[in-house]
């Protein structure tokens, strides 16, 4: 695959960033794509490694090899034809995925790894603009209904697969706009919305029925779906995690999600339902280090915070490849994000107390102390406080960026569905104790990676038409080689 001996002709190359003053002004992309030769190139990098742990590392099982040899060839047709084979939506992972794929190239083990996730980036946008993306509309229909609960990349995934088998799909979501945590969950300079946009037009021409502000369970009653012969729940896991300190609810204490979302209804010029939560002027503190803390460091530097500090309870990883989680695992490492890089004071092992407040219940500053944590072999690890260590910091916004606990429990209660020890839908191939019920994404196997949701609900959707028709000639990946995250 790709061209003999390219990785040694050829070093990686990436997609560069418009500057950071400019950028800061508007809530668009900022990557300066390469150019088409610039991306062949990239492709020849692969190997022909024999052994092509990037497959086996993709949650999707992308057949990674085989498209880079396409665009080395400048077959970019074929490339996509490959691409979209295994992945539903590479527009959406081609932008946000973390590309476990990168991190178990075997050529990692002696340089920079291909850089595939922008060579499928550029894949499918090339795709698009040739218009190769049309429309795959099934020559025959089952008669068979589906209710798919949920319009995230897990839903719009079973939806497609299971219109591909000629099923009737409706799709369901509560906002008023298709995407799930696609839509309002990441920023629009991370994922401009027309991006959705355009492939949610194609799953429509494909025969895919989308009803937007429908809450099943709260404004759309739960018998309604006896209406359907399946149904499968993607709602997601978005039950928020909190701190249980003292001033947890003062006025500027925030979950992250609830500000990013506004932010992008504010972008759109869409009515919010409470105040205007505003970074303006402020010292920012965003605790948790993940990609939603990062997500709401850009927001607030787009805003015009007077400072912007993160909080991270962990330690601070190594740039280099830990030990502990050898190629070709997921590795531990330190990721700097572009809103990081834009402006942000970054703290590592410290632990919030308290949150200050005035008189009003407004949010002045944060108590945090340092904090170690012990290593005990057998035992979990033990958060120890650092005698002395203790600061406070002037805010008057901090946003909680803790990530979530699972799913809500409005459509498991009414439906009766048993949950796992996690508290996350239980299921056996992807069906749940309720007949007819299935689930796939976060809310099935808990906060994940959108890849996994793709994935999720790909091999749902092939469950789901086995319990309808006895069989399925909709794909399967199979098994990974790599534990699951």
């Amino acid at each position: 695959m790709g061209k003999i001996g390219g990785f040694k002709e050829f070093g990686r190359k990436d997609e560069s960033n418009i500057s950071v003053q400019e950028r800061v002004q508007n809530y668009k992309e900022f990557t300066i794509p390469l150019k088409e030769q610039e991306i062949k190139n990239q492709g020849s990098r692969c190997m022909d490694c024999g052994i092509p742990f990037c497959h086996s590392g993709c949650p999707l099982g992308n057949l990674i090899p085989d498209f880079n040899d396409m665009v080395h060839k400048g077959e970019w047709k074929k490339a996509s034809e490959i691409l979209h084979s295994t992945n539903n939506f590479p527009e959406f992972t081609g932008r946000l995925c973390p590309a476990p794929c990168e991190k178990a190239c075997v050529l990692g083990l002696i340089e920079d790894p291909v850089s595939i996730e922008n060579i499928e980036k550029n894949i499918v946008e090339t795709a698009f603009t040739n218009k190769w993306i049309a429309p795959q509309i099934p020559k025959t229909r089952t008669g068979k209904t589906v209710a798919i609960i949920g319009s995230g990349p897990a839903g719009l995934a079973t939806a497609q697969q299971l219109n591909k088998a000629g099923h009737i799909v409706t799709v369901f979501e509560r906002d008023d706009e298709i995407g799930g945590l696609l839509r309002y969950g990441i920023p629009n300079f991370k994922l401009e919305k027309e991006i959705i946009d355009r492939r949610v037009k194609v799953l429509e021409q494909e025969g895919i029925i989308f009803k937007t502000n429908v809450n099943v369970g709260v404004n759309y009653d739960i018998k309604n779906l006896d209406y359907f012969d399946a149904i499968v729940l993607c709602g997601g896991a978005t039950k928020k995690r909190s701190l249980p300190i003292k001033g947890i609810d003062s006025k500027g204490v925030i979950q992250a999600m609830d500000f990013l979302t506004q932010q992008t209804k504010l972008v759109f010029n869409k009515p919010i339902e409470s105040d205007v939560l505003s970074a303006k002027n402020k010292n920012v503190i965003v605790i948790g280090g993940g990609d939603t803390g990062s997500d709401c460091v850009g927001t607030s530097n787009r805003q015009g915070a007077k400072s912007v500090t993160n909080f991270e309870i962990m330690p601070k990883p190594s740039i280099l490849r830990d030990k502990s989680t050898p190629w070709p695992f997921w590795p531990l490492q330190l990721k700097t994000s572009s809103s990081h890089e834009e402006g942000c004071d970054r703290n590592w092992l410290i632990n919030t107390k308290e949150f200050v407040t005035n008189d009003k219940g407004e949010l002045t500053a944060l108590k945090t102390v340092n904090v170690e944590w012990k290593i005990i072999p057998g035992q979990r690890s033990q958060l120890i406080e650092v005698p002395n260590s203790e600061k406070t910091w002037p805010c008057e916004m901090a946003f909680l960026a803790l990530g979530f606990t699972g799913p809500e429990k409005t459509l498991s209660d009414q439906l009766g569905i048993d949950l796992d020890n996690k508290t996350n839908y239980q299921a056996t191939n992807y069906q749940t104790n309720v007949p007819r019920v299935f689930t796939a994404g976060d809310m099935r196997r808990g906060q994940s990676l959108i890849v996994w949701a793709i994935s999720e609900g790909r091999e749902a959707a092939r469950n789901v038409d086995i319990f309808l028709m006895g069989k399925s000639y909709l794909p399967t990946k199979g098994n990974e080689d790599l534990p699951s995250p």
